[in-house]
């Protein structure tokens, strides 16, 4: 039974973790490198994350700067950037590209609160899973009827705490998003 509760309780920390990963993706209308991760540049005919070819630094609150190990993959890295549709047009000085991230409208913010709240039920539905197969294991157990419900209330009050998790976490991105 502990083993099944362990388990559950490792699950639903991914579930978290990947959620908070995939909020970091949508933007706050401040620089945030993790903003890049998805950006693959062809490097001599291998496509290589970018993280790999540049040091990404944030010189003011919307800005990026991406200085590349190897000048010569200036324009590769360009046009990755353009290539992965990050929505942020590149500015190369010769040494170094910079990124200045625009300002957000409402239009835009209200739709990144969407996004947030998809993968915030997303979430939720990864949990109502998890909690489901967790029940089934405590089922298939030979033990009790006293000891298997005890089971399946303990995985309903780890769903319920992570469940305010979730409501956390939406709730501190929709306010970092709706903060001009």
């Amino acid at each position: 039974m502990e083993d099944i509760l362990f388990e559950t309780e490792t699950l639903m920390q991914e579930a978290i973790e990947n959620m908070e990963k995939r909020f970091l993706n949508i933007r706050a209308g401040r620089a945030n490198p993790a903003m890049l991760d998805g950006v693959m540049v062809s490097y001599y005919g291998v496509d290589t994350p970018l993280k790999q070819l540049a040091t990404i630094s944030i010189p003011e609150a919307r800005q990026l700067a991406i200085k590349p190990f190897d000048c010569s993959s200036i324009s590769a890295i360009e046009k990755g950037i353009l290539a992965a549709n990050v929505g942020i047009t590149p500015n190369n000085n010769g040494e170094v590209i910079i990124l200045n991230i625009p300002a957000l409208t409402e239009d835009t913010r209200r739709e990144y609160v969407k996004q947030a709240k998809g993968y915030a039920e997303d979430c939720r539905i990864v949990l109502r899973n998890i909690r489901q197969d967790a029940n089934k294991d405590i089922a298939k157990l030979e033990i009790p009827e006293d000891d298997a419900k005890a089971g399946e209330e303990d995985v309903q009050e780890l769903i319920n705490k992570y469940n305010k998790v979730v409501d956390e976490k939406l709730k501190e991105k929709e306010e970092e998003l709706m903060t001009v």
